[in-house]
């Protein structure tokens, strides 16, 4: 199941090129096809991974940490806890992603020769100390693994050992707090250390530094950052982790996260950060960023045609296809399109979304504005369908025999906002997200959710209507984005199918 943008005029592309909860972006190239991962969180498979051959349309072709044996997140694991950061490459005919596990044993290591998986089961590093891992090699052969801190130590990536102590490398601007997100490159006469700082808020940027060897000393680039959007009022915010590639034409570009704000004062991003690609050129042997746009000039080379899939699941598959996620853990025995053929039964684990065990199967919100719907039948027990931010900022609208009710979590409040009743039998749910497109009051939202259901004869009945602003980032803190899918919170529940659209241009 796969929804792209839009189409774009040929001369100009839409960023993000990967819309929605994708941050944290790493890409390499290996001939002509380009790879890339994100960051995953509590969700689980984890690590997204992408393929593209023109940089701008982008097909998820699996997930690398996709079996418990790779991804342990132990029930308690936080909402912004697990999975932080990958690094992805490709070196010596394989590709090498190493991320850090915040909630189970820190920083590890997998392999694969085939991107789309199967990964190998993970290699631990416990030497490795700091998040944001990066991987390098040397020209002889020497394995580099740079850190948050920014510090730096020699690893053999085969077996996970440390080859002697971590040094401490440059650590950027003296007044910019959490150097983060290293990369490290072999370009020309120099070696880059490419770094995010200033937080991965507001003020989040890029910034670079250079030596002659892997371990430095590095000097910075005098126009450091070399990419922030700090004070201004420019649509794309929080702009940083951010990874170089170069193309099979010698041109370079930098794939990043950013947020798209909405509403007033302050601005509320509810879509989580999201991969940005801007061009890069080269001056004086320092990066020079491009003009960073959601409307931006397109490469010059051809653009594949852009996919334009549907948006509807109909669960007639085995496996689920790799863009659904689940929170911490996804086991057949709680979730299954075998028990029921052309239908996904849920089996309820926590009461509801307010529990961090809790069976529910989503995707990520990749428009601005968008509608999803789904036909449960809760006559085996109780589910229904939910945006989610996390355990204490939800809406959803659930299904019980003779019922459906709208419940809003925010914060310490968890309310029914409406109910009616229903006919025996299978109903279909809908959640419809308006993009607010005039602020006529600072303290506007970003959007308004409605939530309801459809009549026998497909007419929408709306329940209510709720303000989008309680499940951004700015009201729940943490790292993720939004997620709308369905769940089952007492019994079993079924659902004949489950369509996603956007509703903007």
């Amino acid at each position: 199941m796969k929804v792209s943008s839009m189409p774009e005029p040929r001369n100009t592309i839409n960023n993000p090129v990967i819309p929605g909860f994708h941050p944290d972006p790493s890409i390499c190239r290996a001939g002509a096809d380009y790879y890339l991962a994100c960051s995953s969180f509590e969700c689980f498979p984890g690590v997204p991974i992408f393929h593209s051959r023109d940089l701008v349309h982008w097909t998820q072709i699996g997930n690398v940490l996709d079996r418990p044996s790779q991804l342990r997140l132990p029930p308690g694991t936080p909402s912004s806890g697990g999975i932080y950061a990958p690094t992805l490459r490709h070196h010596d005919g394989r590709f090498w992603l190493i991320v850090t596990n915040v909630s189970d044993g820190g920083n590890l290591l997998v392999t694969a020769t085939d991107p789309a998986g199967p990964w190998s089961d993970p290699v631990q590093l416990p030497g490795v100390k700091g998040i944001d891992p990066d991987i390098a090699w040397d020209d002889d052969g020497t394995c580099w693994c740079t850190y948050a801190g920014v510090e730096q130590v020699r690893i053999d990536p085969h077996t996970g050992q440390t080859l002697g102590p971590p040094r401490r490398l440059w650590s950027g601007s003296p007044d910019a707090k959490a150097p983060e997100a290293p990369h490290l490159y072999h370009i020309g006469d120099y070696w880059y250390l490419l770094i995010a700082e200033g937080g991965t808020e507001r003020s989040h940027g890029v910034s670079i530094a250079r030596g002659r060897t892997p371990a430095g000393p590095f000097e910075p680039c005098p126009d450091n950052p070399v990419l922030s959007h700090r004070g201004t009022d420019h649509p794309i915010q929080n702009t940083g982790h951010a990874d170089l590639v170069q193309a099979p034409d010698d041109s370079w570009w930098m794939v990043l996260l950013g947020v798209r704000p909405g509403g007033g004062t302050p601005g509320w991003h509810v879509l989580g950060r999201e991969t940005f690609l801007v061009p890069v050129d080269w001056i004086d042997g320092w990066p020079v960023v491009g003009e960073l746009s959601t409307v931006m000039p397109a490469p010059p080379w051809p653009l594949q045609p852009p996919a334009v899939p549907s948006g509807r699941d109909d669960f007639d598959l085995a496996e689920l296809a790799s863009p659904w996620i689940s929170l911490r853990r996804r086991s057949t025995e709680n979730c299954t399109t075998k028990e029921r053929p052309g239908w996904l039964t849920l089996h309820a684990r926590g009461g509801s979304l307010d529990d961090t065990d809790v069976t529910f199967v989503g995707r990520r919100q990749q428009h601005l504005s968008c509608r999803a719907r789904t036909l449960i039948d809760p006559a085996d027990g109780r589910g229904g369908l939910a945006v989610r931010l996390d355990e204490q900022h939800h809406y959803d609208i659930e299904a019980a025999s003779g019922e459906v009710r709208v419940t809003a979590r925010i914060g310490p409040l968890n309310t029914v906002v409406a109910s009616r009743p229903i006919p025996a039998g299978p109903v279909v749910l809908r959640i419809e997200v308006e993009a607010v497109r005039t602020v006529n009051d600072a303290r506007t939202g970003p959007d308004a959710v409605s939530i309801g259901i459809e009549e026998p004869d497909g007419t929408y009945a709306e329940l209510t209507a709720l303000d989008g602003r309680y499940l951004s980032t700015e009201v729940a803190g943490g790292f993720t984005g939004r997620v709308i899918g369905m769940f089952a919170s007492a019994g079993s529940v079924h659902f004949d199918w489950f369509g996603y659209e956007p509703l903007e241009g």
